[in-house]
């Protein structure tokens, strides 16, 4: 690939400009919003010139209810001679092209799967797509010649590329995307009028819980919209699943004994299917989940401190997979949890001990969780 065209500069297209100018790739820029559009120029991202003869792909990086109207724009222009999307949806934008009357069979739908909850382009990195999957969409109306140009494109970006079908893709982003961002949103909306002292008292498991519904309303209001029917779906099983388990919680106290008991189970089953479904995500996209386990160690509030305690770690090789750090402005010293592989516990803690570390006691974590998870 020579040249692309990345119509919209938010984060997500902004990071793709970036991977692929960073591999030589000439890249093309346009956004409706002139101040995002030269923003991501100034990064580097690419030019705001018009290309000189049709770029090689373009990347449509605007919502899932503009997908459509804009591809078929850019084909009529004879902007590409193959054209792709990054939305999280993938049958709307396909439908909506259909009926502004484009041409189904050079587009391929797109979506990489990796964001975060700054927008635009000065939060996007080249590095965005690295080891992450890529969900690619092919129509039987899509012509096969135009799958090898996006594939490239995803290799450049240095994603890991899967072929899924539009609607089965909508169905599985329904459950591992959509509707968590709608149940984050309607816990943290619980916090929006709550009282002072209670969100004092908030640990590490609610802002887990929470982080995701700092996302741009607007955005995911589109995002909602174009997968709304499968979205429901999800969140009426939870509905469901929920009414049983306030039932349950109400009855803990009953004076029937028997009533009690049976909530209890209610719960117990409750809890446990949560856990084994949590068991089931993987640490790192596109991997299965591993056996980790959790080594607190007591870290002086002193300068460098930490490089300290992660240039010991490294001795012995090992890859940290998730830290968490507790710590008070006013305590001499810091909680810091390092997540590592089980397999490489004992050599953690002994380089830990010869370097004065004196770590705590390891502790499993289930896999697939945070180290944070299931702390208040």
């Amino acid at each position: 690939m020579r040249s692309a065209a990345v119509i919209g500069t938010g984060l997500v297209g902004t990071s793709v400009a970036l991977a692929l100018s960073r591999r030589g790739v000439a890249v093309f820029l346009d956004d409706r919003d002139t101040t995002a559009a030269r923003t991501a120029e100034a990064l580097g991202a690419g030019s705001l010139a018009p290309p000189p003869a049709p770029v090689d792909v373009a990347v449509l990086a605007v919502p899932p209810a503009h997908v459509g109207a804009v591809l078929a724009r850019c084909q009529e222009q004879g902007l590409a001679g193959t054209y792709t999307d990054v939305a999280s949806v993938k049958e709307r934008p396909y439908q909506d092209l259909v009926l502004a009357g484009g041409d189904p069979a050079r587009y391929v739908g797109g979506h990489p799967l990796a964001g975060g909850e700054r927008s635009g382009p000065l939060a996007a990195r080249a590095d965005l797509f690295e080891g992450r999957l890529w969900v690619l969409t092919p129509a039987e109306a899509t012509d096969r010649s135009a799958l090898n140009p996006v594939l490239e494109l995803v290799a450049l970006c240095g994603a890991t590329p899967v072929i899924m079908d539009a609607v089965a893709h909508d169905r599985a982003v329904a459950l591992t995307s959509h509707a968590p961002h709608l149940v984050s949103s309607l816990t943290a909306a619980r916090l929006a009028d709550a009282d002072d002292e209670h969100i004092r008292v908030s640990g590490q498991g609610l802002r887990d819980m929470t982080r995701i519904a700092a996302g741009e309303p607007a955005l995911w209001g589109d995002i909602l919209e174009a997968n709304a029917e499968a979205v429901a779906d999800v969140l009426e099983a939870c509905a469901a699943d929920l009414d049983r388990t306030v039932a349950a919680l109400r009855a803990l106290h009953s004076a029937d004994g028997a009533r009690r008991r049976r909530a209890a189970a209610d719960l117990d089953g409750v809890l446990r299917r949560g856990s084994r479904g949590a068991a089931r995500v993987p640490r790192k996209h596109g991997t299965p989940p591993a056996e980790y386990v959790t080594v607190p160690v007591s870290v002086p509030d002193q300068p460098g401190a930490l490089a300290r305690l992660f240039a010991a770690v490294s001795e012995a090789g090992v890859n940290i997979e998730d830290v968490s750090i507790e710590h008070s402005v006013d305590q001499p010293s810091g909680r810091v949890e390092l997540v590592v592989e089980q397999s490489s516990t004992e050599e953690v803690r002994r380089l830990l001990d010869v370097h004065g570390w004196a770590p705590q006691p390891a502790r499993p974590l289930v896999s697939g969780m945070s180290p944070t998870a299931g702390r208040s």
